[in-house]
């Protein structure tokens, strides 16, 4: 024999019985697929080989086996398969464990058939488990076990506890041995101290009793109570409080109303008085079933009590803080998810120098709260998770807690959900899930350490699936036995967790009966103190928030003019490249022409004007985060900011080494989402406002998608929580025979949303125009005349040369909010139209025109309302009253006439013209239910009948208005 056989054989000597019936378990599954063992199994089989046969010999049962076989004896193949088996079972314990855990405090759900962690599953009985030694089962277990039955019952009781493991779904192998080494080694060692736990039990009093006191004191208001779900509340404050140890220094929360003055109180430490005074002063006390409210209006209107959000700072250190933000959220339940992102993420970057912001993912992270129903339900939750992995939107993972209280409105689970569990969702983007038994808790903490733990260590999701009940009903004005009577008969025999809890410290002698009635005393006392010290300002004016400040519209213009030899300094460092870096041939040829673009007699596209605007507001200091689908070159190729090596596949982004930029320029191309996406971008800008943050659509017609952002955040998010938004959304806009989905960015929504200058709504028709309009918006940020720029983006325009600028046109000159048609108008007599419009049918007109300069048009001028809202009145008004012998003002647009801006401008063109004289006219397509034809033939021959009408002299217009 040689001496590596003598080596070979002395090793495999080591292993006899089961243990080397699992060491041939594991080389088959080596020589299927080397990654599937460990690497020390990996390791030993290349290095030695095949550990040697046993032969089979089925002929006697396992308890007649002999318990060692040694040297050259052969086990018998029976101890090989119930060692396997016992194999097996440990697998299955720990991943379905969670189907016959202790979850459900009221036993509501569906009971699963959790046979498969049965060992009578795989042919085991007790006695064959004691047989075998406990490393079949677990081997590295932090406990002494005689034999695998017990080391199998400790391990059941470890899955089928009050929190529940989901964690096979995590294909990393290095996190599922983390989660399982923390799930059965850690938590059900680490026991709270007498301190943790008198403080567990303040914190579930103070919920408790909270909701308590408003339901005795308010009786018939809504505040959508935590009750059943009181866990909640200290397991948030936990997680805050275990991410700030780990060096968050902002903490981003999001919600719906469901347990929100809760967390408000008790998370944020909003003082009571001031929600014992939102209460108090409400006019609306009983108003059912709505969640709104009429409110109290101070010249704005604010939002309810339970939509609102907070601030708070906490100590961290002797020289650091955290701020901990709860975000504003409507009834719209999980749209606030992507808000949270974005918070997260504008906390973790730093924009101060150029090239893409330098993101830290320690210094912030956000924590969003579910319902269970919304958690399936609604399709933003999809969008949300789905950053998790994406450079671009990533905050370096999000703890999701579902509060799951079984109920959504009046549904009950069976109707809400297809799946097992309310968080199955996660599964499908590898989150750790653990469900826990909100009254326990003590294991809902457990759970909160371990959710920020893992997000610490691996910078990735996790959701905490808190199981409970809800009290009440949807609200608590609402009768829940209507719908619910059997669930709610359960509910009212059971006791509150902060009772169960006090109890079984009493019975287990950690706390005496004494002291646990006096913390709930003190928490008493304290709601008390705080209501009669609201009762006693009765008269005076009750606390509310702050409304905003109004726009200052008589404030100077910002000046956005660059001088001429600064933006060509601009242009010629924009075309310079790396070093052996190439650039696509074709892409190559169209920007070297730009080199020529700033001199006289050339001008400017609107690609370049883009660029140059970037680069100037980068070099005043300003960041730039822009992102959407395909924004890198752009849906129609004008912008192309990041360049491809064709040889390499390397990336190089101009506007990161520019000399001139003094801040970061971030660009994204988005996943295909816009409500996701453009929510997160929203909360990027709230957070940090001083950064020119622009969201661009692929098509503007696919901005319905986030309607509900639109609705209930950028438009009216100043107007409801004095929340301040300098967002800029870029919507391809325009009629160009592309059918009904590639056409409407849908402006008649954006200006019927329009009131309060709660934003601007622009739809340009020059390059000049677009680079002063971000030079504007970027000016304006982080002041208080910060507000969101609705911009209708050009398609075909973006090549038009009559759209195309002189390079002087931006070193001087300023945004002009109105552009008159050049050549019309010189005889101010003679006038008798004045068509008005905007976009691109404007650059149609003035094209037709340009082909028929013999055409004398003296009766005719064209103004084009570059923007909508704020309507300039006054410009408007300048122009009508040069024309002393105006018989027309003609609305002329390409949208259908229920569409477009016509409706807007209506009733704002009347009241700036004598209407006995002057007729106010529409032309343009009729009333339609759809936005465009899907015809090119047809699409042409009505573009072109609108252009026509609209250039022939006549005594009225070619399409009455309708009135």
């Amino acid at each position: 024999m040689s001496v590596d056989n003598e080596t070979m054989q002395g090793l495999w000597q080591q292993f006899f019985g089961p243990n080397l019936g699992y060491i041939q378990e594991q080389h088959e599954i080596y020589l299927n697929n080397p990654e599937a063992v460990s690497p020390q199994f990996r390791e030993l089989f290349a290095q030695y080989g095949a550990p040697p046969r046993i032969e089979a010999n089925t002929s006697r049962t396992l308890a007649e086996q002999p318990q060692q076989v040694r040297g050259n004896e052969k086990p018998d193949s029976l101890v090989l398969k119930k060692a396997i088996a016992a194999g097996q079972l440990a697998w299955n314990i720990r991943s379905f464990g969670h189907l016959a855990a202790n979850i459900d405090p009221l036993a509501l759900s569906f009971q699963a058939d959790a046979s498969v962690i049965e060992p009578s599953r795989y042919g085991l009985s007790e006695a064959d488990l004691k047989q075998l030694p406990p490393e079949c089962v677990w081997e590295e277990s932090p406990y002494a076990f005689n034999n695998a039955w017990d080391a199998a019952q400790k391990l059941r009781e470890v899955y089928t506890g009050a929190i529940a493991f989901e964690f096979d779904h995590v294909h990393s192998e290095q996190e599922r041995k983390w989660l399982n080494n923390q799930a059965e080694n850690v938590i059900p060692t680490r026991k709270l101290l007498a301190t943790e736990r008198e403080s567990l039990l303040r914190r579930l009093l103070e919920a408790e009793q909270f909701e308590d006191f408003l339901q005795k004191t308010f009786v018939g208001q809504k505040r959508f109570s935590a009750e059943g779900i009181e866990s909640l509340i200290p397991l948030t404050d936990e997680i805050v409080h275990e991410l700030t140890n780990a060096g968050a220094r902002s903490i981003a929360i999001g919600m719906a109303h469901r347990g929100r003055l809760n967390v408000l109180a008790h998370v944020l430490g909003k003082p009571y008085g001031n929600i014992f005074s939102e209460f108090h002063h409400s006019p609306n006390k009983n108003l059912i079933p709505s969640e709104g409210s009429i409110g109290i209006n101070y010249g704005w209107t604010g939002d309810v009590k339970y939509h609102l959000g907070a601030n708070r700072s906490i100590p961290s250190g002797q020289t650091a803080e955290t701020r901990i933000t709860l975000a504003n959220n409507p009834s719209h339940l999980e749209y606030v998810n992507p808000v949270v992102g974005g918070f997260a993420r504008a906390a973790q970057e730093d924009r101060t120098k150029p090239g893409y912001p330098v993101q830290n993912l320690d210094a912030a992270a956000s924590i969003v709260i579910h319902g269970d129903a919304a958690f399936i339900g609604e399709g933003i939750v999809a969008e949300t998770l789905n950053f998790g992995n994406l450079k671009g939107y990533t905050s370096g993972g999000t703890i999701h807690i579902i509060a799951n209280n079984r109920i959504g409105f009046t549904t009950e689970s069976q109707d809400s959900r297809s799946t097992h569990y309310a968080s199955d969702l996660a599964k499908g983007f590898e989150i750790p899930i653990v469900h826990v038994n909100a009254d326990e808790p003590e294991a809902v903490i457990a759970a909160a350490r371990l959710a920020s733990e893992y997000r610490t260590l691996f910078k990735k999701d996790f959701v905490i699936d808190l199981i409970g009940y809800r009290r009440y009903g949807h609200n608590e004005t609402d009768d829940p036995e209507t719908t619910q009577p059997l669930i709610y008969k359960k509910v009212k025999a059971h006791s509150p967790v902060a009772r169960l809890y006090a109890d079984s410290l009493v019975l287990n002698g950690a706390m005496s009966a004494e002291k646990a009635a006096q913390v709930k005393l003190d928490v008493q006392n304290k709601l008390k103190a705080a209501y009669d010290e609201v009762k006693g300002k009765e008269k005076k004016d009750p606390v509310h928030q702050a409304g905003p400040t109004a726009f200052n519209l008589s404030a100077p213009k910002p000046v956005t003019s660059v001088p001429l030899e600064k933006l060509r300094s601009i242009n010629a460092n924009l075309l310079k490249w790396p070093d052996g870096f190439k650039v696509y041939g074709k892409l190559q040829k169209i920007l070297e022409r730009r080199s020529d673009a700033l001199n006289d007699g050339e001008k400017v596209d609107w690609g370049l004007a883009e660029t140059l605007a970037f680069a100037s507001i980068l070099s005043d200091g300003t960041p730039i985060r822009l992102s959407g689908q395909d924004v890198e070159r752009a849906t129609f190729a004008h912008r192309n900011l990041v360049l491809h090596d064709p040889e390499t596949g390397s990336t190089f982004c101009p506007l990161h080494v520019l000399p001139e930029a003094n801040a970061s320029f971030a660009i994204h191309n988005s996943p295909l989402s816009e409500a996701g996406v453009l929510g997160l971008e929203y909360g990027y800008n709230v957070y940090a406002p001083e950064t020119m943050v622009i969201w661009e659509a692929q098509y503007g017609d696919f901005v319905n998608v986030a309607q509900v952002l639109i609705d209930q955040f950028i438009s009216a998010g100043l107007s409801k929580w004095s929340q301040r938004s300098g967002l800029i959304m870029l919507m391809p806009h325009g009629f160009e025979g592309q059918g009904p989905e590639h056409s409407s960015a849908r402006m008649e929504r954006f200006l019927q949303l329009s009131g309060e200058e709660n934003w601007t709504v622009a739809y340009l028709s020059s390059a000049a125009q677009y680079f002063h309009l971000l030079r504007r918006q970027a000016s304006i940020l982080n002041t208080d005349e910060a507000r969101p720029l609705i911009m209708m983006a050009p398609k075909s325009l973006i090549r038009n040369p009559l759209v195309a600028s002189p390079a002087s046109e931006l070193s001087n000159g300023t945004f002009q909010t109105v552009l008159e048609q050049p050549g019309l108008g010189g005889n101010p007599k003679h006038v008798e139209r004045l068509v008005l419009c905007t976009g691109k049918v404007a650059i149609d007109l003035a094209d037709e025109i340009s082909k028929t300069p013999e055409v004398n048009r003296d009766w005719l001028h064209i103004a084009r309302i570059e923007q909508l809202y704020p309507f300039p009145q006054q410009e408007v008004q300048a122009i009508i009253a040069r024309f002393p012998n105006l018989s027309e003002v003609l609305w002329v647009q390409e949208e259908p006439k229920n569409m477009g801006a016509w409706s807007y401008m209506e009733p704002r063109i009347r009241e700036l013209v004598d209407n006995a004289k002057v007729e106010v006219g529409y032309n343009g397509r009729p009333k339609r239910s759809s936005p465009a034809s899907g015809y090119q033939q047809i699409h042409t021959f009505e573009q072109q009948f609108i252009i026509n009408q609209t250039l022939v002299q006549k005594k009225k217009s070619a399409v009455k208005s309708g009135r």
